[in-house]
């Protein structure tokens, strides 16, 4: 399933469900985010309604607006319950440029904010 990048400020979204991977990449400032994501949160949900599967999401963003950081912490309160409550393994990955302090701090208040294994990932 995919979402692709657009000139719209939508990052490219990617969901292997045979994987249990997401990949989130790009830029993320479109206006109407909620109605974006909106698929994501539904391919969440439906792969995560079976208790103890795998899942790993990586977040590989050179810049997202408030409305996204709130929806990127709303998925990852999602997992945080499957991961705990439902036997799910989930695994954030957390990708930024190695100049980018910004992104690094980004990923770091976020993994202070779940209880979710993250990594941080520099390229």
């Amino acid at each position: 399933m995919r979402i692709k990048s657009t000139k719209e400020y939508i990052p490219d979204i990617r969901f292997d469900d045979q994987q249990g991977e997401i990949w989130i990449e790009g830029e993320s400032y479109h206006e109407y985010t909620l109605e974006v994501f909106k698929p994501v949160f539904e391919w969440i949900d439906k792969y995560t309604s079976t208790p103890g599967k795998k899942l790993s999401i990586n977040f590989k963003l050179l810049y997202f607006n408030t409305s996204s950081a709130r929806i990127f912490l709303d998925i990852m309160s999602r997992l945080e319950t499957y991961h705990h409550k439902h036997n799910g393994t989930v695994v954030i990955n957390w990708y930024y440029e190695k100049t980018d302090i910004d992104m690094l701090d980004s990923g770091e208040k976020y993994a202070e904010d779940v209880n979710i294994p993250f990594n941080f990932i520099k390229y």
